[in-house]
């Protein structure tokens, strides 16, 4: 893993004259944890560099090419040798633009340390959009830059994950430095218009005529304007070290940063701050935003800054109080700095294992995306999708469900047949605005892989999940469709979860993390309780020719209506209740529950030939409500239930005779409903089923034993 850093051309990145922005990667550099693994590139004459890894890129001057283009193409020769994780670019965002252009699979950071809209790169709205999608992070060095950068734009191309604040940065002194406290008045910056120099050097020649015990204390220089400040009370120092106007400030009482334009972000006001100044400010730009006490100017003018400082001047305890808060309340430290710039890389790097430790004790964001079924007015409501949302919501998660299939029905158009291309937008815009840390698709289809790999790519820290329920053996209904969906986003999945035992399977490919899961019932679901009271119906049974479809297909049949058939034929005398077949409808929701009510006994009849586990989710709505649940031993169920809790079979015969034992044995049929409602209920509940798949998808241990799984 490395890191390389990308400084503006003729960006000295020197103890002997230092812009800002040197001052910055330096600074936090220099105490970050990946501190070995980075290289800063630059560009300066001076001999002396600071002292961390740094490559100066040198350029031969050309009239016939862009010095800027130059930069670039040699700072791209040169990290090829590095080979960097991460390219951090400071101040440019033109360089992104070139670097893209011929690096387009390396990960871009840009800081702005400056107003994005006076910036080349940056000033248009198609540029700005351009940076948003090439960029992995866009870092602003104060709320009011990325407001001006979010101007104009529309909401639709904000991914919000991508924009920070990491503001400047300084060195926090103790509060003994109070102490050695001057009677100076200090101001550090450019000497023009534009700092409002031109007030301040009016105001204080007041100031010092009326205190002749302070002085005035000016450091910075301006080679376009002249203008003149001459008193005996005040020295102008010029241009000094960086090192000696912190000595300066150490000393200072009060630093006036008085800029009359909107200043993105104010070095001056921040360091004074760390350095126990009383600081004035004018409200600009992101100057409020560099000190946690000040005094704010509203209005610049000579009136109103020479009755501000002379208000902190005869205030003696009140200028004290401000110094002390600028000390006590300064937060913005180096190493503060320097931990977020850090967490970030971590984040994209996916070093920070403790991530998601630290999120599983307070609440996940979670966007459970399935067929929630909207749209079929709630006849399809009392399904799995709902279940394992219930045992997300009662984790205590924050969850919201995108349901695929009504999303995908109400906005298709000639132009989206399908409607999957408003789909896969719709849920990139979803994701920009609610932040999942958690993704899980059920059923999921229409959801492209290359959007999924878009929402990996720009969220690192989101894991993502799927579960499936329909069976995959090879002597099944759909066989090859099945495992082609449940194939389709494998690759891309943290962890896939099925009904199925993985270890039956042999398509599934080693890399992936495979995970049975149980159908899960759920206690607001299951709330019959049949063993309890007696029931009219021996059997009960049902089936469709597809749950969206809810009639039944005429001339449709399949190998459950045969095997139906010959277990009727051999228990004449058993009261058989069934559905789906002999142009008897299928029954759904309330009409289900209702039905069930009044049978001892239900058949976990799937179609196709049995394989270890698999059971369509009619086994919660059989075990759940308390009948005895008639099963296919091939099932392997014997592994998680005993016969005193379910009933297996071997055939059609077998079962026969098992059904009429149970029906002449009320104690026997109640005994069995209990315990298997009992253990079912509580080891395959909807709450455990959801724990447990966002605890193999995040990779973290859980209190709780899985019965399922060892």
């Amino acid at each position: 893993m490395k890191i390389s850093i990308l400084l503006p051309y003729k960006e000295n990145f020197s103890p002997e004259y230092p812009g800002a922005v040197s001052l910055f990667v330096y600074e936090t550099s220099k105490i970050s944890k990946y501190k070995k693994s980075i290289t800063v590139f630059g560009n300066t004459n001076y001999s002396k560099k600071f002292d961390i890894s740094y490559r100066n890129i040198e350029l031969k001057k050309s009239i016939l090419s862009s010095q800027t283009r130059n930069y670039v193409n040699k700072f791209i020769k040169l990290e090829r040798e590095i080979n960097s994780s991460i390219i951090e670019i400071h101040n440019r965002p033109s360089y992104v633009h070139i670097l893209k252009d011929q690096n387009k699979n390396k990960i871009y950071t840009l800081f702005f340390h400056n107003d994005p809209l006076s910036m080349e790169g940056s000033k248009t709205i198609d540029q700005r959009k351009q940076l948003l999608k090439t960029c992995y992070k866009i870092i602003f060095n104060s709320s009011w830059s990325k407001k001006r950068f979010l101007e104009g734009l529309e909401n639709k191309f904000i991914n919000s994950n991508k924009l920070l604040i990491f503001y400047q940065s300084a060195k926090k002194q103790n509060s003994n430095i109070l102490k050695s406290k001057k009677k100076w008045i200090t101001f550090v910056g450019k000497l023009n218009k534009a700092k409002g120099y031109d007030v301040f050097a009016k105001s204080i020649v007041k100031i010092l005529d009326k205190h002749r015990e302070w002085k005035a204390i000016v450091i910075g220089d301006e080679k376009r304007e002249k203008i003149p400040l001459v008193h005996g009370n005040a020295k102008i120092l010029g241009f000094k070290k960086h090192s000696d106007v912190l000595k300066i400030f150490q000393k200072t009482s009060i630093t006036v940063a008085c800029s009359r334009w909107e200043e993105p972000f104010g070095r001056t006001s921040l360091e004074a701050s760390a350095n126990g100044c009383a600081v004035i400010i004018t409200n600009k730009g992101g100057l409020p935003e560099t000190v946690t006490n000040a005094k704010i100017l509203n209005k610049l003018n000579i009136k109103n800054l020479t009755k501000t400082i002379n208000y902190l001047i005869k205030n003696n305890k009140y200028r004290k109080s401000l110094q002390s808060l600028s000390i006590k309340n300064f937060y913005l430290t180096h190493k503060f700095i320097s931990s977020l710039i850090d967490n970030y890389r971590s984040e994209k790097l996916n070093i920070n294992k403790t991530y998601f430790l630290r999120k599983r004790k307070k609440s996940l964001r979670i966007l459970h995306v399935t067929n929630f079924n909207e749209r079929l007015d709630g006849r399809l409501f009392f399904n799995t999708g709902r279940r394992i949302n219930n045992g997300f919501i009662r984790l205590g998660h924050s969850v919201l469900g995108f349901s695929d299939r009504d999303i995908q029905k109400y906005y298709k158009s000639f132009r989206d047949l399908k409607g999957s291309k408003i789909l896969n937008d719709k849920l990139k815009k979803t994701c920009y605005n609610y932040k999942p840390d958690l993704i899980v698709a059920g059923h999921a289809d229409l959801l492209s892989k290359d959007q999924i790999q878009e929402l990996k790519e720009e969220n690192p820290n989101t894991k993502f999940a799927q579960w499936f329920l329909d069976p995959l053996n090879k002597k099944g209904p759909d066989y090859e469709r099945n495992k082609n969906r449940i194939l389709d986003k494998i690759e891309l999945m943290d962890a896939s979860f099925i009904t199925t035992s993985p270890s039956a399977l042999n398509f599934l490919p080693k890399n992936s993390r495979n995970f049975f899961i149980p159908n899960p019932g759920d206690h607001s679901f299951e709330t019959l309780n049949n063993f309890s009271k007696s029931c009219n119906i021996d059997v009960f049974f049902a089936l469709s020719h597809g749950v969206h479809r809810g009639v039944l297909k005429s001339g449709k049949t399949d190998d459950r209506v045969t095997f139906l058939n010959k277990l009727q034929t051999l228990t004449p005398d058993i009261k058989f209740d069934i559905y789906g077949i002999n142009k008897v409808q299928p029954i759904w929701a309330d009409h289900y529950f209702k039905t069930i009510s009044n049978a001892k006994m239900g058949l976990n009849l799937s179609r196709g030939e049995a394989i270890k586990y698999y059971s369509s989710d009619r086994i919660t709505q059989i075990v759940g409500n308390g009948l005895v649940c008639l099963i296919d031993e091939k099932t392997k169920y014997r592994d998680f239930f005993s016969d005193n809790e379910m009933v297996f079979y071997k055939n059609e015969s077998d079962l026969s005779e098992k059904i009429l034992k149970i029906s002449k044995d009320e104690k026997l049929r109640k005994r069995i409903g209990k315990n298997g409602k009992i253990k079912y209920m509580k080891f395959f509940n909807s709450t455990n089923v959801a724990d447990f798949i966002i605890n193999k998808t995040l990779n973290t241990e859980s209190k709780k034993k899985y019965f399922w799984h060892n």
